[in-house]
């Protein structure tokens, strides 16, 4: 049985380790939100049994749980790149005909030549209508349109877009060469009641799950949406340091456990060879 129980915390460390290696690997990513592999005692016994008979029998990984707190900010030269202060999340919609709803906290958008607003794996940033206040009239996912870049203004098509500016709440504006103004709407942000039951799909990207609960879908500054810092972005929020020695950590109970089971070999061998 000793066998069994060190094979559990082999099995654990080694996870632990893909854990913080991926988290180590991630350092450098924008909007990476780092992970944290947790265990669990395995102790078992029948009900006419005591307990204080028994040893127990191992660990399990009762889970590995991303943590969503705030990674640290660069400056940008570029207005469409976001960063967010707070708990919300952009949205992002992916192409015809799935259309795949994610969210992320990489705020790099760039602009096509079809003058659409992207993100890093092309999907579409979304932004939520507003009336001539700036206020929001549909903060649903069905009312969400696509950031497109206005090719001219309202009244003259000729006069080119010179200048996008973003707002603290998302509010998107748009100057033209003749000095006109256009509101295009506001950044459309989402968070859920457990951040941690989000689905990762990869390239910092979420889906929402069972476990996450729906989105709540609004503009920046409202509740814990956070406000949004445009010319700037949010690196992970990885801690090299931390995670060098949590590795040495992990590295140290496989080494013990693998000792484990080289003394329990060693003790079986030891028996069979008796005479």
């Amino acid at each position: 049985m000793s066998f069994y129980t060190s094979l559990s915390g082999l099995k654990g460390a080694q996870t632990d380790m893909s854990v913080i290696s991926n988290n180590i690997a991630n350092a450098g990513s924008i909007g990476f939100k780092r992970s944290k592999a947790q265990f669990g005692d395995i102790f078992a016994s029948s009900p006419t049994q005591s307990t204080k008979m028994i040893a127990g029998q191992g660990q399990r990984l009762n889970g590995i749980t991303q943590q969503f707190t705030q990674g640290s900010y660069e400056s940008s030269e570029k207005t469409l790149d976001m960063a967010i202060v707070g708990e919300g999340m952009f949205v992002v919609k992916g192409d015809p005909p799935r259309e795949q709803v994610t969210y992320t906290r990489n705020g790099a958008f760039t602009a096509t030549p079809d003058r659409n607003v992207i993100d890093s794996t092309g999907q579409k940033l979304q932004l939520l209508p507003v009336d001539a206040d700036g206020n929001v009239t549909d903060n649903t996912l069905a009312g969400a349109f696509d950031f497109v870049l206005p090719p001219g203004a309202p009244s003259d098509p000729t006069a080119q877009l010179v200048n996008v500016s973003i707002g603290l709440d998302g509010l998107v504006s748009a100057t033209f060469a003749n000095g006109e103004a256009q509101v295009l709407g506001k950044v459309a942000m989402a968070t859920f009641p457990a951040m941690e039951g989000l689905r990762p799909v990869g390239d910092a990207h979420w889906q929402s799950s069972g476990e996450s609960g729906p989105p709540t879908i609004d503009a920046a500054t409202n509740g814990p949406m956070g406000a949004i810092r445009s010319g700037a972005l949010e690196r992970s929020n990885v801690d090299i340091t931390e995670e060098l020695v949590m590795l040495i950590g992990a590295q140290r109970n496989f080494q013990a456990n693998a000792k484990a089971i080289e003394g329990a070999s060693q003790l079986s061998q030891t028996i069979i060879n008796m005479r």
